[in-house]
């Protein structure tokens, strides 16, 4: 029976604590430094001893889960193992403790780290030119779109080319990208295979189309085998080809997006190529344009003449910066490192183990709930509970993490009802795959009334999901002034 390590931990301005350091001369005239306007007395967070830092801390993260805690399916997120070499390269001195105003001539070792890994990215991607300065997927998303904006404008045809295309298997950030970049979303339906409908896509590819935006393979981890058949077509409108990079992972060194007949591709670093996950970042999203678009690429980018790297050439109709300096280096030094690490036969080896996985569950899963489109699937496959005497995909993904499990990606695409949406990448074992495929079956047994207590074997129990989406909460702040009102209304 699985029971997550469970602490009545207080958040950390609550800690009981005393103050063990002192800054030599901090009472004698440091205030003068300071505009009085910015001057305050107290940041609302007392002292503590940092050993009382320290457990807080170690506490939170043995209640938590993460890809070094175990297995993370979570579908179009690629959750696969970072390799502890990648943060052992990142904190050496010579990356670390760079200042990003500090002359080129003092930093050659980190452009060329820059240049190697837009080369590295060039090639496979197969684009002509790279920037590496967007900080996630979808800044990268709204740096191409932002490109395809730029492009048509210069084209004088901005008026008239007011429609991106997106089949309705789409990640949510393509169609609000899109909006963001000042361009109106038509969307296109997928068949019963899962696949774009072609002819309906035809339909909605005009001379009013600026570009079609699609993964590939898509959301439902199907190859879209009629993408070359689409990219002439939309060429033949004029219009540009974006490929959204989240699932690179299921055809890396197979096929390229230039093979395909993209124009842009962003990618995701922290997917593809293992820098972490979470908290919100920090993330990285390099852009990849064909030759006719290199001019309107972000500046700065990285360029060397044979003896030297610089940061200082500028596009001659770029869009501008869209992130300071080098971006987010950390990450870029990451990726780098797992790319020269692997090999171009790495990362084959990668691409096939990810698909191999996807594959085995997908087979075992499909004995006892439906996985709708085409039978074989890439690097990920969706599965549906839907049917007679089938519990929702909610009550299944709180009774996989009731039992030590992580849950799937759920609800999503929206085009499969009551959607499981699993990605195993190529770290996880068969001994994982196993136990996730078993836990899923075991789910069926679990009584109505069971379900409406999951999870109990967690520190959080049940929420009301309801309730949380109405009335969210997400600062201290927020609950604190709550629980007072809550108060005075007692008193």
């Amino acid at each position: 029976m699985y029971h997550q390590a469970t602490f009545d931990e207080p958040i950390v301005i609550d800690i009981k604590g005393r103050r063990t350091l002192k800054i030599p001369h901090e009472n004698e005239g440091y205030k003068a430094q300071v505009p009085e306007e910015m001057r305050r007395e107290t940041i609302g967070i007392g002292d503590r001893e940092e050993f009382s830092v320290i457990r807080h801390f170690v506490k939170l993260s043995e209640m938590n889960f993460g890809a070094d805690t175990g297995f993370y399916p979570l579908g179009s997120c690629t959750m696969k193992y970072n390799p502890k070499i990648n943060d052992e390269i990142a904190s050496l001195d010579g990356f670390r403790m760079i200042h990003p105003l500090q002359d080129s001539s003092e930093v050659q070792g980190a452009l060329k780290l820059m240049y190697e890994l837009s080369e590295l990215l060039k090639k496979i991607t197969g684009m002509d030119e790279i920037t590496l300065q967007p900080l996630a997927g979808a800044g990268g998303e709204f740096t191409g779109l932002s490109i395809v904006r730029a492009y048509f404008e210069c084209k004088k045809e901005l008026d008239t080319r007011r429609e991106v295309v997106v089949p309705d298997s789409a990640h949510g950030s393509n169609p609000a990208s899109s909006h963001m970049a000042g361009f109106d979303v038509v969307q296109v339906p997928s068949t019963s295979d899962g696949t774009v409908d072609i002819e309906k896509f035809k339909e909605a590819v005009t001379e009013r189309t600026a570009a079609f935006m699609i993964t590939n393979p898509n959301t439902l981890g199907i190859f879209e085998d009629k993408i070359v058949e689409m990219a002439d077509y939309a060429h033949s409108k004029g219009a540009l080809l974006y490929y959204d990079g989240a699932n690179l992972n299921g055809i890396m060194t197979k096929t390229t997006p230039a093979k395909m007949g993209f124009d842009i591709v962003h990618l995701n670093l922290h997917k593809t190529f293992s820098t972490p996950h979470g908290g919100g970042g920090p993330g990285a999203g390099p852009v990849g344009v064909v030759e006719k678009l290199k001019d309107f690429l972000p500046y700065p980018l990285v360029t060397f003449d044979g003896e030297k790297y610089s940061n200082d050439y500028i596009p001659p109709k770029t869009i501008g910066k869209v992130a300071s300096f080098y971006g987010n280096f950390g990450v870029l030094v990451r990726a780098w490192t797992y790319i020269k690490m692997m090999g171009e036969e790495g990362l084959r080896d990668a691409c096939e183990n990810a698909v191999l996985n996807s594959n085995y569950m997908r087979k075992k899963i499909q004995e006892f709930m439906p996985v709708p489109g085409k039978t074989i699937k890439k690097h990920e496959f969706v599965a549906s509970s839907v049917g007679s005497g089938m519990p929702k995909a909610g009550d299944i993904a709180k009774h996989l993490i009731d039992n030590g499990v992580h849950a799937p990606t759920i609800y999503f695409p929206l085009i499969v009802p009551e959607a499981l949406m699993i990605e195993p990448t190529e770290s996880a074992t068969k001994e994982e795959m196993d136990l996730f495929i078993e836990t899923v079956r075991q789910s069926l047994k679990v009584s109505h009334e069971m379900f409406e207590k999951e999870p109990v074997n967690l520190k959080v129990t049940r929420i009301d999901d309801v309730d949380a989406s109405k009335n969210p909460k997400p600062t201290l702040r927020m609950v604190r002034k709550e629980q007072k009102e809550a108060l005075q209304q007692i008193i």
